[in-house]
């Protein structure tokens, strides 16, 4: 029995693992294509300042910085498909951990039940040998 619940324990635990690896994977895409559409956003002002033209209707505005606004707001839309992806992975996580938290508190449970059957088992001992002392003498 007690390998059985040590075994779901562990199960249990690298669910939670795996959950909160992919929860920070998910948060350094984030991270990072948001920091990539700061440097396209960079990139597109001097592309601006440097040909004069900020208006993107301009006849004669950048290709470049055309180029650079629709990369942009690609990686911004990934971000915030990122942002409900974590949602749902946080979500996730949390349901491991309360899953964990349950075999934990369970396995707790039945070793106190063990430990208290030991402990009344050795204190039956005790009074049988009390006992057997009391009548001989």
């Amino acid at each position: 029995m007690k390998s059985r619940s040590e075994s779901l324990i562990r199960l249990k635990k690298f669910q939670v693992d795996e959950k909160r690896r992919s929860v920070a994977q998910i948060e350094m895409m984030v991270a990072d294509f948001e920091r990539m559409a700061s440097e396209l956003d960079q990139q597109i002002e001097i592309e601006q300042q440097k040909t004069g033209i900020s208006d993107v209707a301009h006849f004669a505005y950048s290709t470049f910085a055309k180029a650079a606004i629709a990369r942009r707001d690609n990686l911004l839309a990934s971000a915030a498909d990122m942002r409900d992806q974590l949602e749902a992975a946080q979500d996730a996580l949390a349901e491991a951990v309360e899953d964990l938290k349950k075999v934990e508190l369970l396995d707790q449970r039945e070793h106190g039940r063990e430990v208290a059957a030991e402990n009344k088992a050795e204190q039956d001992e005790y009074d049988e040998i009390g006992r057997l002392r009391h009548m001989r003498r």
